[in-house]
């Protein structure tokens, strides 16, 4: 075999200026103190990484209000630093102990931003079919509990390097709370640019927030909100599903982007409409949704074995729930936000076995895919597994 010969430019000087700088390195590292002379969370840009990305937020539930007996708003003040600064449209990860259970849910943070800098934050909470959190919290959480929270996360928030200025957001449900973060966000001058906002819901008795978004509505040419009712012919309101007509009869001249945020239901039906549309990609931002695999008549058991930091247990687990959730109901405590597999942060090891993916969910970097590390929340078993988390 042929050898090959490399030449590099350079001069003996290059060589001794080399030596002399790493001789006078040696040294200075030698001679320092063995401690910094001024503690790392002195250093203010420290201070603002912590203040925004705190590693978790202690909450107190200052107050609750109801809303019709379909949805409850819950209130939070801080219990020690300052809240976390948040972008509307951006959501806060709760952590739960249920029975023996660790689990982790998203809500979409309903308040301005600027309430943050006053000491609170707005979430909502709407009871769902077969809802183990949403349960848990409408039952369960009074004033004055303390709650743990991470910091704001999410995506579903105007950038002016890449949306529009005219904004269509379509609402389903609890799917208004961004929105309505937004809408106030807009009115306080936080936030520049055009709202124009499509609410959907069965019949008008499920409107939530319908007093402020009309008054939002009227005082700000900046915001416009159209109620659209599916199961109701009343009068004042669009009829129907929020689809590709809708939009285009209340969309603003020119450009303007699309923001989407509801029930599963709202996002398949949309997943159809807007390419009638004709947006660039760019324009379209759903918020993160989990479809789920649909379920099997008859669902198959199987086992994991969870390799944690070294220890080393085994768990069951069913082909109809994933495998996050199989982790979570045994009490495994696995670092999760968004439950879609967007954020990565439940990314781990799958050492052996096979596991199903819903189509269009799977948002792993290709480096993941190609050294076999999964996202535990969007990945269904279906085999026996054998994954290392944390």
């Amino acid at each position: 075999m042929s050898k090959k010969k490399f030449s590099v430019n350079g001069s003996f000087k290059d060589s001794l200026n080399t030596l002399k700088f790493l001789t006078e390195r040696k040294k200075f590292i030698s001679d320092a103190e063995p401690t910094l002379p001024t503690p790392t969370d002195d250093f203010g840009v420290n201070r603002v990484a912590k203040s925004i990305h705190p590693k978790e937020q202690r909450l107190v539930i200052s107050r609750i209000e109801e809303h019709a007996g379909i949805a409850k708003s819950y209130y939070f003040k801080s219990k020690t630093a300052p809240l976390a600064y948040f972008k509307a449209g951006q959501y806060l990860t709760f952590k739960f102990e249920i029975g023996n259970a660790v689990v982790t849910r998203s809500y979409s943070i309903a308040s301005s931003p600027a309430s943050a800098l006053s000491g609170e934050y707005q979430i909502t909470v709407k009871r769902i079919n077969d809802g183990f959190v949403s349960d848990y919290i409408l039952d369960n959480w009074t004033s004055g509990d303390e709650v743990i929270a991470y910091a704001p996360e999410g995506n579903l928030t105007c950038c002016p390097l890449r949306d529009a200025e005219n904004i269509v957001a379509v609402a389903g449900g609890s799917g208004i709370t961004p929105f309505l973060s937004l809408a106030r966000a807009i009115d306080q001058g936080d936030e520049d640019c055009n709202l124009t906002l499509l609410y959907g819901c069965k019949t008008s008795d499920e409107i939530l927030f319908k007093t402020e978004l009309d008054l939002l509505s009227e005082k700000n040419e900046k915001i416009n909100v159209i109620y659209v009712l599916s199961n109701s012919n009343e009068e004042g309101y669009e009829k129907g599903f929020v689809g590709a007509d809708i939009i285009k009869k209340y969309a603003p001249e020119g450009n303007y982007s699309i923001f989407v945020c509801g029930p599963g239901g709202l996002y398949k039906y949309l997943e159809s409409e807007i390419p009638e549309l004709k947006k660039e990609k760019k324009y379209i931002r759903f918020e993160v949704f989990s479809s789920g695999k649909k379920a099997e008549e008859k669902p198959r058991d199987f086992s994991i074995t969870v390799i944690n930091r070294g220890n080393e247990s085994v768990i069951k687990a069913s082909s109809n729930e994933t495998v996050l959730c199989a982790l979570e109901r045994a009490g495994i405590e696995v670092p999760a936000r968004c439950h879609t597999g967007e954020c990565g942060f439940c990314r781990s090891k799958l050492i052996c076995g096979k596991v199903y993916i819903p189509e269009g969910e799977d948002k792993r970097r290709i480096a993941d895919m190609q050294f076999n590390f999964i996202h535990p929340c969007c990945c269904y078993p279906e085999s026996d597994l054998v994954i290392r988390i944390n």
